[in-house]
């Protein structure tokens, strides 16, 4: 938003709270940044961010993700697209976008002031803004850009501020809650799983001896419950199924094979393993860090049974629990582990056409600012370049306009 309202002609100020510029963008991704999604259908893209998508149309018309492509790749910074059209920097590095992003703003002459915590902003009778820091520096300006993020990951910068600025100029702001965040569970066995990553699997939510959600992909068992795609992707429903009750989940190790080829494959493998106990020949089954827990679960108790010794109901228990791995889960992590956070400025308050707000032509809002909620897989970061990009355009032309006419 600074870079663009500066290249055309804009005299911009940016006021940082942090050290350093681009704090949460350096970390994005695991380190890598999930830039964008590469997901070239604008309806199908849009609708991943859930009932605010019709909102969002004319801005991705203005900025959308083909122009993220071009921009970096016009920057020095070409992109790759990995699994679920995740697009990242070829150099696979967060901090490199930051740089990118720093230097486009410096090179357009941003004028940028570090250590700039924004204590209070004031609306003058003239239409104007006064920005007051918390080291007591004042600022006049005629445009005001609030891109201060939500609540997620609080220890890069992101602890609310742009919420409490926005709702003192008059606007209403929906609660934030965690969405895209790790899940958790109190079941022992769970966290002994801690590191161990499954690539393909289906992950069930049951609620009331229903399946309420169902979902393929990657999942992180951890020290105090599950993560991955999965997982962060679901948390936002999972939490609503937990106000009305209690929630198991249920992993499926083998989503692609029924309970009797599973049958016929295990038995298979204990007949040409009769003496060998099952902790020994079971990696050929399940991923080796598993092994141990699952066959030492309370209901199975097969860690040191050789093959020959077990019954065909234990060995059909073994398959039920293989392919219904189940926990129940207990809640989700707060703020300091989300990816994202649902809340903010609602957007019928604000003019997607420009950004602005429809309190004051002459406040724009954008990022996570805005209560947009929307899955992780490079959803994020396109919706802060876009609505950055719109804002910053119209702002531009705004005071490119107003000086054109003054002379």
């Amino acid at each position: 938003a600074a870079g663009r309202a500066a290249s055309l002609g804009a005299r911009v100020l940016l006021l940082e709270k942090n050290r350093m510029l681009g704090k949460k963008l350096s970390i994005t991704g695991g380190g890598r940044c999930n830039i964008t999604n590469a997901e070239e259908n604008v309806r199908t893209l849009l609708g991943h961010y859930s009932d605010t998508k019709e909102y969002l149309h004319s801005p991705f018309s203005q900025f959308g993700v083909q122009d993220t492509f071009s921009f970096f790749e016009e920057h020095g910074l070409p992109l790759v697209v990995e699994a679920r059209k995740r697009a990242f920097p070829k150099t696979q590095k967060a901090p490199d976008v930051t740089k990118v992003m720093e230097q486009f703003v410096r090179k357009n002459g941003v004028e940028v002031h570090l250590n700039a915590r924004v204590r209070e902003v004031d609306e003058n009778e003239d239409d104007t803004f006064t920005i007051t820091t918390k080291k007591g520096h004042s600022f006049t300006t005629r445009n005001l850009i609030i891109a201060a993020g939500g609540l997620a990951a609080p220890e890069t910068g992101s602890t609310g501020d742009g919420f409490a600025i926005a709702e003192g100029l008059g606007h209403r702001i929906i609660d934030p809650d965690p969405t895209i965040v790790p899940l958790t569970t109190d079941e022992v066995w769970v966290h002994k799983l801690s590191g161990v990553g499954l690539s393909f699997m289906r992950l069930s939510f049951i609620q009331n001896d229903k399946i309420k959600i169902k979902k393929l992909g990657k999942l992180l068992f951890t020290h105090f419950g599950i993560s991955g795609p999965l997982v962060l992707n679901s948390a936002h429903e999972v939490q609503r199924l937990l106000e009305k009750g209690p929630v198991m989940a249920s992993v499926d190790l083998f989503p692609d094979t029924d309970h009797g080829a599973l049958d016929k494959r295990i038995l298979k493998l204990f007949e040409k393993n009769k003496n060998k106990q099952l902790k020994n020949i079971f990696d050929d089954i399940l991923p080796k860090t598993m092994v141990e827990t699952v066959l030492s679960l309370p209901h199975l108790d097969l860690l040191a049974r050789k093959a020959h010794s077990i019954t065909k109901e234990e060995r059909s228990a073994l398959v039920h629990t293989i392919k219904d791995l189940c926990f129940p889960i207990t809640g989700a992590l707060g703020f300091e582990k989300a990816v994202i956070t649902r809340g903010g400025v609602v957007l019928n308050e604000v003019n997607t056409k420009s950004m602005q707000s429809k309190c004051n032509d002459n406040l724009y809002l954008i990022g996570d600012t805005l209560n947009i909620n929307r899955p992780s897989g490079g959803y994020s970061l396109q919706l802060c370049w876009t609505t950055g990009w719109v804002a910053g355009t119209h702002i531009g032309k705004k005071v490119s306009d107003k000086n054109t006419s003054s002379k």
